[in-house]
């Protein structure tokens, strides 16, 4: 997909880029799709996650994250966007002629054939167990529990490793850089999710945020005293802190949030390194 590139001709569109979606079709299977409720971060009525709200309306697009119809073969109809992800999701029709949506794979196109199942060719868009992955493939859409559906690496671009399979679990190097065990029973889908280029978009005005339900965002710093424990002062003061705080007053910015006695922790080989 080519990135386009807007003329400057008002200052929300100078420096705007957007994924071109030229090869993309419209929703055409009506069962598919779902009403979406909104609730923008609010639990009760009252906000629970600031921020959000307003936004364009939008249908769930059902997606199958499973594909267990094992040694069913299936065409791609369709490439579409998906407005509740980042990655394109693909029409597909199995021989029985049952039609679902899925996660696009990068270089996916219309008429493709894809399969699931433990004794197939290895391609991307094909989805099979951890255990008959080659190590050093590439693969999206990761099982964390056999049977449950993809759950790691479904956003556009990103890609989990294989690094090796031993004692029943293969070692996967995740997006995030974190290195963890999954069992090899569990499923995956060769390749890289599809819309790698949508890390370069820029929506160029606030008004874009606005229809994604994206509300704005006040620096603690910018508020008064009584608004924020890093507001107040005259002029761009620091904190004077010795530690950033939330707005109600709990420790910010780079605290583990993370369990130490989650048991799935036992799985992890490699914590995910921080951004300095």
């Amino acid at each position: 997909m080519a990135m386009k590139v807007y003329k400057p001709t008002s200052a929300g569109r100078r420096g705007m880029k957007r994924v071109s979606r030229k090869e993309l079709s419209k929703p055409s299977v009506d069962r598919l799709l779902r009403p979406l409720k909104k609730h923008a971060g609010r639990s009760g009525g009252k906000i629970s996650v600031r921020h959000r709200g307003g936004g364009a309306k939008r249908k769930y697009r059902l997606v199958d994250f499973k594909r267990h119809k094992v040694n069913i073969s299936a065409e791609v109809m369709a490439l579409e966007y998906d407005p509740n992800r980042t990655a394109y999701i693909a029409l597909i029709e199995y021989e029985d002629g049952e039609m679902a949506y899925i996660l696009a794979s990068q270089h996916m196109k219309k008429g493709d054939k894809i399969i699931s199942g433990d004794k197939i060719e290895l391609k991307p868009g094909h989805r099979l167990p951890l255990s008959k992955i080659p190590v050093g493939s590439l693969v999206y859409n990761i099982e964390l529990k056999i049977g449950q559906g993809g759950r790691m690496a479904r956003s556009a671009g990103t890609a989990a490793q294989v690094l090796a399979c031993e004692n029943g679990y293969v070692h996967l190097k995740l997006p995030s850089t974190e290195v963890r065990k999954v069992r090899e029973e569990c499923l995956a889908t060769l390749g890289q999710v599809s819309n790698p280029p949508h890390r370069f978009i820029n929506l160029g005005k606030a008004g874009i945020s606005r229809h994604l339900g994206r509300r704005p965002t006040v620096r603690g710093s910018a508020m008064a005293t009584v608004d924020h424990p890093h507001g107040g002062g005259e002029g761009r003061t620091g904190i004077g802190l010795k530690h950033p705080k939330t707005k109600w007053g709990r420790p910010a910015y780079g605290v583990k949030t993370r369990r130490k006695k989650k048991p799935s922790g036992k799985l992890i080989l490699k914590r995910r390194r921080t951004k300095r």
